[in-house]
């Protein structure tokens, strides 16, 4: 058993959104061998409630506050400094004395730090073993953030993506070791910064297939009138965002056209102006939902339409457990380990998403044997202790001296 240092960017529960579902089961993963003193953020007022919950865990806990319009303000601070944004944006003084005070009064054997931005805790602390999940390649993020905007956000996108990715290679340097989502993330890493190739490997997603898994005694939020279409996700996330205005705009009228009962359900937190707009008769924006489960057991089809996204989508995983079809981009699509037409179906254009949802809305039967096809999938390869027990080789030795 070692003590471990855990930083996160984000309040690691509950676990209602991806990077935030991530790591709350790396957390869990590292308080059941370990002993884990846990720095972190608040982003949201209303995840206050769950501190205490978290503080029963860990053998010790900080949570800065942070308010997302004054950290923006406070990130521009970069553009004078020459950093990324990002590493701006996290940078909290009271947090950093906590940190500080934790090496110095515990005997900390290593740092697990989720995401580069929180790296700036501990990059200059000798001797100390550090290993980063970086998650995704968040510095080419930025930079098809910058191909899908004009001027003057594209600039600073693109400048975003250059920092980040510097700020990401010299972490990587420092670290014992690096993870990413998939292997296709690890090895753009390993294109992008070649010092570090050797440094790197995947560690991947997972879905807890006892809770998402369909009940036959939840109830259904839908009337019983409609074919529901679901997406979830927090929907003050640009890339989903722009997927549902897309979808909404680009595929949902030829559909309704063909089966006018359809109506597309965006299910999750904080919707962006853009999002609202879209309730009318056709489209229902939820807002925050106590559950997502009831949404996704009851979907005549789950769509994931991103056109930005990097890594394997929890939302996809999800919805595969609930055995409910998944019509997905190839974006989304592609690093899950599914069988394309079997498990899990792609589409590239707004025709194929037409073409495949009318397919599943005309056969239920169809959409039932895909549903279930995609359940067995990620019961089989998507266990979170499998995929997380690449980190604890890592570990077994930081401990063997407590």
């Amino acid at each position: 058993m070692a003590n471990l240092l855990y930083l996160v960017h984000r309040l690691p529960y509950p676990p209602n959104k991806g990077d935030k579902v991530r790591s709350y089961h790396l957390l869990k993963h590292l308080v059941a061998r370990h002993r884990v003193w846990l720095g972190t953020f608040v982003d949201d007022p209303d995840d206050e409630v769950y501190v205490d919950t978290l503080r029963a865990l860990c053998g010790g806990l900080h949570v800065a506050r942070l308010r997302p319009a004054a950290a923006r303000v406070r990130s521009l601070r970069a553009l004078a400094s020459g950093d990324a944004l990002t590493v701006h944006y996290y940078r909290d003084g009271g947090l950093a004395r906590w940190v500080r005070r934790t090496l110095a009064e515990q005997h900390i054997d290593a740092a697990v730090v989720f995401s580069s931005s929180m790296a700036q805790y501990v990059e200059n602390v000798r001797g100390l073993r550090v290993l980063v999940d970086f998650v995704d390649v968040d510095s080419a993020k930025w930079e098809q953030y910058a191909d899908n905007h004009s001027w003057p956000l594209s600039w600073l996108y693109r400048r975003e993506g250059q920092k980040l990715l510097e700020c990401e290679r010299r972490v990587a340097a420092r670290a014992e070791r690096s993870f990413f989502v998939t292997e296709d993330e690890a090895a753009m890493f390993g294109q992008l910064a070649p010092e570090c190739a050797s440094q790197v490997e995947p560690m991947c997603n997972g879905v807890d297939g006892d809770y998402f898994s369909p009940d036959p005694g939840r109830g259904s939020p839908f009337d019983d009138a409609e074919l529901p279409l679901v997406f979830t996700g927090a929907m003050d996330y640009w890339p989903n965002v722009d997927a549902v205005c897309w979808f909404a705009r680009e595929v949902l009228p030829v559909l309704r056209q063909r089966h006018p009962r359809v109506r597309f359900h965006i299910v999750g937190r904080a919707p962006a102006q853009a999002v609202q707009a879209l309730a009318g008769d056709a489209v229902h924006v939820t807002g925050t939902v106590p559950d997502v489960r009831p949404y996704l057991q009851h979907a005549a089809v789950v769509v994931a339409p991103l056109r930005l996204a990097r890594g394997i989508q929890n939302k996809v995983l999800e919805a595969m457990a609930m055995a409910r079809p998944v019509v997905a981009s190839m974006s989304c699509a592609q690093p899950v380990r599914a069988t394309l037409g079997h498990e899990l179906l792609a589409a590239a254009d707004a025709s194929e998403y037409v073409r495949h949802i009318g397919e599943l809305l005309s056969d239920p039967s169809l959409a039932n044997m895909l549903g279930a096809a995609g359940r067995r999938c990620v019961l089989s390869r998507y266990s979170w202790p499998v995929h997380l027990g690449g980190i604890d080789r890592h570990l077994e030795t930081a401990g063997a001296a407590a």
